[in-house]
């Protein structure tokens, strides 16, 4: 399994947010230079977060964009779905894909409900608020290493 492009960059995204939150809007061309994305791109990855809600825009001069909530009311396995829908390791193991015939019989699919269970975990146990503590955190020790 692998995350796209479009599901990193969402997470990075709303971590930029959280981590320049300043009370003001952030505009596209600051965070897609904070972040190496192409300003076209990420539009449409804001798209994607503003229509779930997970992002707030505000037209206009002073406009731009900030998260809705609380960092830490938002997980990296939300954002991951949201991006890149289900993150089930085997089609089989999706909710809409039904009844598998083989699953009575097949001795690989507690294989792939450990993993997909282990990828849950992971991703619905870290908040973009844990990423903002983890970043600050880094460059805190860095500081002290000058």
């Amino acid at each position: 399994m692998k995350i796209s492009t479009k599901g990193r960059y969402a997470v990075r995204v709303m971590l930029d947010l959280a981590l320049n939150n300043s009370g003001e809007c952030i505009k596209v061309k600051e965070i897609a230079g904070r972040q190496g994305i192409s300003e076209k791109y990420l539009e449409q990855i804001i798209a994607v977060l503003n229509k779930a809600g997970y992002v707030k825009s505000v037209r206009g001069a002073q406009g731009g964009y900030r998260l809705a909530k609380e960092p830490e009311e938002y997980t990296v396995g939300m954002v991951l779905r949201l991006t890149e829908g289900s993150l089930a390791p085997v089609a089989c193991l999706e909710e809409d894909y039904g009844v598998c015939e083989r699953c009575d019989t097949c001795e690989t699919l507690q294989v792939w409900k450990d993993v997909y269970a282990a990828v849950n975990n992971v991703v619905d146990n870290v908040t973009i608020g844990d990423l903002v503590a983890r970043s600050r955190q880094r460059t805190e020790s860095m500081d002290y290493s000058i």
